[in-house]
């Protein structure tokens, strides 16, 4: 019977448009399972700031760090990450950054982080309406510093929603980093504190898996840019003094 239920849903998934009996989506559903794919990252609304840090799964020493980054600037203010279709993403986080833009030379002020991560959601929500084009397959977490109420953090799924919080995790094993969240975050937490509280969460998930120098972290304070830490550094710039 539950094969047979298979059956008769599976010509549903032929457009992101069409609805299953059962009220699914499953082009969007098939897409939310490729965000659970990708890799994890964690955002952190702090005492002192706002901070991402992100596992780019990459350890080949060839690479350069600089030249492979998980987390991406919109505005001088506002940081993103993402997982998923990084390719997505990226058309996604382009067009945040030209709006952000547009916004300075308009109002000759800088754009605050809920229009931004509600441009994104927007584009993807109408993602799930056209026939002829797939939904994005990707989950963007953003974070940044409004200048007249702090530190913003926000996620917005597949669908195109959008929710606001003191600190979550997207990607791979997203759940269960939450519910570390849930016992480890605390309001005054700094943005030392929520790196180092990070890798210990990554480290007790992956295991003998973990490897610090696949990590990088971005962080702002108010009043200043974004500044970045990769791989080794992130252990010196938490250590114990």
């Amino acid at each position: 019977m539950e094969m047979e239920m298979q059956h008769q849903i599976m010509g549903y998934d032929r457009a992101a448009t069409m609805f299953s009996p059962d009220g699914r989506l499953l082009q969007v559903e098939y897409a939310e399972k490729t965000v659970r794919l990708g890799s994890a990252s964690v955002g952190i609304i702090c005492s002192d700031g706002v901070v991402i840090i992100a596992d780019k799964r990459i350890t080949d020493s060839l690479v350069i760090p600089e030249y492979s980054r998980k987390i991406q600037e919109i505005d001088d203010h506002i940081i993103a990450t993402s997982a998923g279709i990084l390719s997505d993403a990226r058309a996604l986080i382009e067009k945040a950054q030209l709006l952000a833009q547009q916004h300075k030379v308009t109002y000759d002020s800088a754009i605050d982080v809920e229009s931004i991560i509600k441009e994104i959601a927007n584009i993807k929500q109408a993602f799930t309406q056209y026939s002829g084009a797939r939904p994005y397959g990707v989950e963007i977490m953003v974070t940044g510093i409004n200048p007249d109420d702090g530190g913003k953090l926000f996620i917005t799924d597949v669908t195109g929603n959008y929710l606001g919080y003191k600190a979550t995790a997207i990607g791979e094993n997203d759940e269960k980093i939450r519910e570390e969240l849930r016992k480890e975050y605390f309001e005054k937490i700094t943005i030392e504190q929520g790196i180092k509280m990070s890798l210990g969460i990554f480290k007790k998930i992956l295991g003998k898996d973990f490897d610090v120098s696949r990590f990088e972290a971005a962080y702002i304070k108010p009043g200043e840019k974004t500044k970045r830490i990769f791989g080794d550094s992130l252990l010196k710039q938490t250590k114990e003094k």
